[in-house]
């Protein structure tokens, strides 16, 4: 059966591309008489808000989307995640690294540890080669840490992988191409990638519709899912939805919010027809 999930932060107002992966979720699972399920990534509780929670189930409603109840909220489902992050650990998979922002800005500017990734500069591993008694030592201090995943290691492990990209067929994996990739930190018990991978096995989904600016993630929710043998569903990255001058849509311009562009009268049948032109 397929079963396809929208997954949004309630950091801000959805706009059209939200509005295009969930519609593209929704569709599949539609036509393959499948499910469609809405989760709720609010592990940032510095920046998620309420109102923003409640207008994501608005807005959806609006659009005409109907999911399955209850909805999964990533708050209350730490433990999960802190089960996988222990499973990585117990194979010394994960390390903590004490780096701040600027410790690593003045490191990748030396040539020999300066690797280009997909998001800009890789983490050059400075914490990777502590030995115990120091990661001890600076733990019993309290230092703030995050927990980063040995790509290396992780690697080594891993027989060759591939994922499916509908559209693209198999795509295969780099495990490191985003290098040691933080799991978890000190004051937030899972990153965005341990959580999605743990959340999308937990509730059987079998195909992810999402934005192309998340293909080259899915190099490392792949990783994952090999580490801790986890299923794998099929992708499907959409093409963007720009603005007028050519720009990805971000919450933090309130760019084309559906809110908005409910308050200028566009009608749910109006917009879904907008999104298919934009995104076949």
């Amino acid at each position: 059966m397929t079963v396809t999930r929208f997954a949004p932060s309630p950091t801000g107002y959805l706009h059209l591309g939200h509005a295009a992966s969930a519609l593209a979720g929704y569709e599949a699972a539609m036509r393959a008489g499948g499910r469609f399920l809405l989760r709720i990534e609010d592990i940032d509780g510095a920046r998620c808000r309420p109102e923003f929670e409640a207008a994501i189930y608005e807005d959806l409603a609006w659009l005409g989307l109907r999911w399955e109840e209850p909805v999964r909220r990533q708050s209350e489902h730490m433990t999960d995640y802190a089960a996988a992050l222990d499973r990585l650990a117990e194979t010394d998979l994960v390390y903590p690294c004490f780096c701040t922002r600027r410790d690593i800005a003045e490191a990748v500017r030396a040539p020999h540890l300066d690797r280009p990734g997909p998001d800009g500069p890789l983490y050059p591993g400075l914490c990777r080669g502590l030995s115990e008694t120091e990661r001890a030592d600076r733990l019993t201090r309290g230092l703030p840490y995050a927990l980063r995943l040995d790509a290396v290691r992780a690697a080594a492990q891993l027989d060759p992988m591939v994922w499916q990209e509908i559209g693209e067929g198999a795509i295969p994996v780099d495990p490191l191409l985003f290098g040691d990739v933080v799991l978890a930190r000190k004051d937030v018990p899972s990153s965005y990638h341990l959580a999605v991978v743990v959340d999308d096995a937990l509730q059987g989904v079998t195909l992810v519709t999402r934005g192309r600016d998340l293909h080259a993630a899915t190099h490392v929710h792949r990783t994952l899912q090999g580490l801790l043998g986890l299923a794998t569903p099929q992708y499907r990255h959409h093409p963007l939805i720009t603005d007028a001058a050519g720009r990805r849509l971000a919450k933090r311009h309130d760019a084309l919010s559906i809110r908005a562009l409910r308050a200028k009268g566009v009608a749910p049948a109006e917009l879904r027809e907008r999104i298919k032109a934009a995104i076949p």
